[in-house]
C-alpha cells in the first residue's frame, strides 16, 4: 500500500517574491492552484517559450530543486496566489500518485531542453537552421577523414538506411567497402529484443539528426555527447555510470539534436517507448532520476547562455571554469588546487569561441600564474581565483550594461 503523499498548499500575495535568482538550498518547488506569477532573470538571454507569466497548473522552481543547484530565475507574484509546495524529497510519490504532473514537468523540461539547446547552437555555434537527415553523410565523411573508421561506418549506415534515394548513395557505399575492415560499429539497426547492450571504446550510439526511439542508462563506462559544426567536432558533454541520455527523441519523436560516442568500453540499458511508459509508474526512482539529469542540464544550459553575453573573451574563459566548478559541485575552497578533466581546446570549444580567438584569450589567461595547462588538462592552483576572476568580469559586464541603459534612456 502506498504512503499518502504529503503536500502543502501556501499563498502568497500580489507583489510577494516566492523564489530569487542565485539563492542556494533550493529544496521545494511550486505548483500554481491560482493566481499568475512572473517569472524573470537578470541576463534575459532568450525569451522563455511559452512566455513568462505562469498560470494554474503550471510550475517552477523545479530545475534547482531537482538539480541541487542555485535558483536559475525569480518568481513573483503578479496576483494574490495559492500554490502546492513540493519537497524534493516527495517527488518519488508524486510520480507513483500524480503520473501525469510527473510527466508533464518532464516532456516540459524535454521541450525546454530542446529550445535552449537550439538557442545556444545560433549564439555559439553560428547554426541558425537545424541540419536536414542528408547531414548523415558529412557526419560519416568528418570521422573518415579523422580515420575514426567506426563513428564513419556508423554514420554512412544511417544514412543508407534513412535516404536510399539520397544525392550521395554511390559515394557512400564505395566509402563503406573501404573502410569497413577497419571498422567494429555495433548496433547498426538498433535492436528490437537486446536491450543491454555493450559498445566498445570509440564506437557511436547513434548520431545527431537520425531519427531516435531509445533512451539509455549507462550501466558501466562513459559516453561522450558531440556535434559537428563547421567541420569542427564540438564536445558538449562527457556523461558517466547512472547518467540518462537520448531522452528527448524518445518523449517528442523529434530527431537526434547531438550524436553520443562510447568514450570507453561501455554496457548501457535501452529503454523504448514501451518500456519507459511501464517505467512510469513501476519504477518512480527512474524517472526522478531523469527529472534530476534533465534540471541538471537545463541549469548547465542557462549558465552557459549567459555565458554568451560576457564581451570579454577572457571574461568568458574563467566564466566558463567557474560554471564547471559549480556543475561538478566542486567546493571553491581558497588556496586548494584542483584539475579539470578537459583541455585549452576543450574550453574554447565550450565558450563557443573561434578557435584564433580563443587561443589569443586563453594565452592572456595563461598569464595567471595560478593556472597551468599541462598533458591536455587545465590545473589551477587556488579553485577560489577562478570564482574572483569570473565574479570581475561579471560586474565588469553589468557596470557596462547600466552605462548603455544610462545612455539609451
Amino acid at each position: 500500500m502506498s504512503t499518502p503523499l504529503h503536500l502543502t498548499i501556501v499563498n502568497f500575495k500580489k507583489g510577494a517574491y516566492i523564489i530569487v535568482e542565485g539563492k542556494q538550498n533550493a529544496d521545494h518547488f511550486f505548483i500554481i492552484r491560482s493566481g499568475k506569477i512572473l517569472i524573470s532573470k537578470e541576463v534575459e538571454v532568450v525569451q522563455e517559450e511559452g512566455g513568462n507569466v505562469l498560470g494554474p497548473g503550471d510550475f517552477f522552481g523545479v530545475v534547482s530543486t531537482m538539480s541541487g543547484h542555485s535558483h536559475i530565475e525569480t518568481a513573483q507574484a503578479l496576483t494574490d496566489c495559492s500554490m502546492i509546495s513540493v519537497h524534493k524529497d516527495n517527488y518519488g510519490d508524486l510520480i507513483v500518485q500524480n503520473t501525469p504532473v510527473a510527466m508533464k514537468i518532464i516532456q516540459q523540461f524535454s521541450r525546454r531542453m530542446r529550445y535552449l539547446d537550439e538557442a545556444l547552437a545560433r549564439l555559439t555555434l553560428s547554426q541558425s537552421v537545424e541540419p536536414d537527415i542528408e547531414h548523415l553523410f558529412y557526419v560519416g565523411e568528418f570521422y573518415a577523414k579523422q580515420s575514426q573508421f567506426n563513428q564513419a561506418h556508423y554514420a554512412y549506415h544511417q544514412y543508407l538506411r534513412y535516404c536510399p534515394d539520397g544525392p550521395n548513395v554511390d559515394k557512400t557505399k564505395e566509402r563503406l567497402e573501404k573502410i569497413k575492415p577497419y571498422s567494429k560499429a555495433v548496433y547498426l539497426d538498433g535492436s528490437e529484443t537486446e536491450f543491454n547492450r555493450e559498445y566498445p571504446k570509440n564506437t557511436m550510439i547513434f548520431s545527431e539528426v537520425m531519427p531516435g526511439g531509445e533512451l539509455y542508462i549507462i550501466q558501466k563506462g562513459s559516453v561522450k555527447i558531440t556535434k559537428i559544426v563547421n567541420d569542427n567536432e564540438v564536445l558538449l558533454a562527457v556523461l558517466k555510470q547512472g547518467d540518462i541520455f537520448g531522452e528527448m527523441s524518445l518523449i517528442e519523436d523529434k530527431p537526434r539534436s547531438a550524436s553520443a560516442i562510447a568514450y570507453e568500453d561501455t554496457q548501457l540499458l535501452a529503454v523504448n517507448k514501451e518500456n519507459f511508459s511501464r517505467m512510469v509508474s513501476t519504477q518512480p526512482q527512474i524517472i526522478a532520476r531523469l527529472t534530476q539529469l534533465l534540471a541538471e542540464r537545463i541549469w548547465f544550459i542557462y549558465k552557459q547562455l549567459a555565458n554568451t553575453l560576457l564581451t570579454d573573451k577572457v571574461g568568458r574563459l574563467y566564466d566558463g571554469l567557474l560554471i564547471q566548478l559549480e556543475r561538478n559541485r566542486v567546493p571553491l575552497r581558497s588556496g586548494e588546487a584542483y584539475t579539470f578533466e578537459f583541455g585549452t581546446k576543450e574550453l574554447i570549444n565550450m565558450v563557443g569561441l573561434p578557435m584564433n580567438e580563443g587561443k589569443q584569450a586563453m594565452r592572456e589567461l595563461l598569464k595567471n600564474s595560478r593556472i597551468k595547462a599541462l598533458d591536455n588538462r587545465i590545473h589551477i592552483s587556488d579553485k577560489s581565483e577562478i570564482e574572483k576572476q569570473a565574479k570581475y568580469y561579471r560586474k565588469m559586464q553589468k557596470i557596462e550594461r547600466e552605462r548603455k541603459k544610462g545612455r539609451l534612456s
